[in-house]
């Protein structure tokens, strides 16, 4: 069975190009060829191997390879035990990023997924997603975004590029939770419980990274944003201030003069004092 997508326009991050599930006669084999896409095959039972850039890997039950576009590739099923295997066709211009949080690259192409059947009920997912008409495009974008978090939360940490780039994910997250929740009374604590990690050890990871603590890039976004704001004479500097999460106006203007200088109220004489492009004509 196999169901081919046509091209997203909508999702061009990530997008599905095909899917399928092929129980292989013994012997079965495909190439030497190239694809156009990524194309991720699991092995659901049996046997068989497969070949890139001079190397064979012996699979089975639980791994798996990753085909990048423009690779010749071999594979083949075994005799005595062919393989059955599911894959998923796959382009866009976040795919590279999400297989390198899950270890796998062109030299790095074979992955283990072993600990439950949530891959196969992906593609069940994926199958049952026919009938959707409209939405199919969605979810299939979603089942394949679950796919892929699979493969990245049991895949290995082993070399110190993996752990900076797991470094750079987690300043990331950070820095999207604060984008997302500025408005809010966030805590630092919360951040670390929304990114599952030890308060302590994210605050020195952020740091490390952005010579900055969280609560000092909180604050300084905080700020920017009200700044920002400054320019809407129809809000208050009260207003702006619940607006960055300040319902204590005192304590806003405080921490505003602290970083930027100046008062609120200076600050936006000062930016509205200032002429508009039409005026310098």
């Amino acid at each position: 069975m196999i169901e081919y997508l046509p091209r997203s326009k909508q999702h061009m991050g990530l997008h599905l190009t095909q899917f399928g599930i092929e129980d292989c006669l013994p012997g079965h084999y495909f190439g030497p060829a190239v694809r156009s896409h990524y194309l991720l095959h699991y092995v659901l039972d049996g046997e068989g191997f497969f070949e890139v850039g001079g190397a064979r890997y012996e699979l089975r039950k639980g791994q798996g390879f990753l085909i990048y576009p423009d690779i010749v590739t071999y594979y083949q099923a075994e005799t005595a035990n062919p393989w059955s295997y599911c894959w998923f066709g796959f382009d866009g211009t976040s795919a590279e990023p999400l297989l390198k949080q899950a270890g796998l690259s062109k030299s790095s192409p074979i992955f283990c997924y072993d600990r439950d059947n949530r891959i196969e009920q992906s593609l069940q997912m994926m199958i049952e997603s026919r009938g959707l008409g409209k939405a199919q495009e969605t979810k299939l974008t979603g089942l394949l975004y679950l796919l892929l978090s699979l493969l990245i939360e049991s895949g290995p940490v082993t070399s110190s590029e993996n752990m900076e780039s797991r470094t750079e994910i987690y300043v990331e997250k950070v820095r999207n939770f604060i984008e997302m929740n500025y408005p809010y009374k966030i805590t630092v604590e919360d951040i670390a419980r929304f990114i599952g990690l030890n308060r302590s050890y994210l605050c020195l990871l952020f740091k490390q990274n952005m010579q900055l603590s969280i609560q000092e890039y909180l604050i300084r976004h905080r700020m920017n944003k009200a700044c920002e704001m400054m320019a809407n004479a129809e809000l208050s500097i009260a207003d702006i201030s619940r607006s960055v999460g300040y319902n204590d106006a005192l304590l806003f203007s405080k921490m505003f003069k602290k970083v930027k200088g100046s008062s609120p109220k200076h600050y936006r004489a000062g930016l509205l004092a200032q002429p508009f492009p039409d005026d310098l004509e």
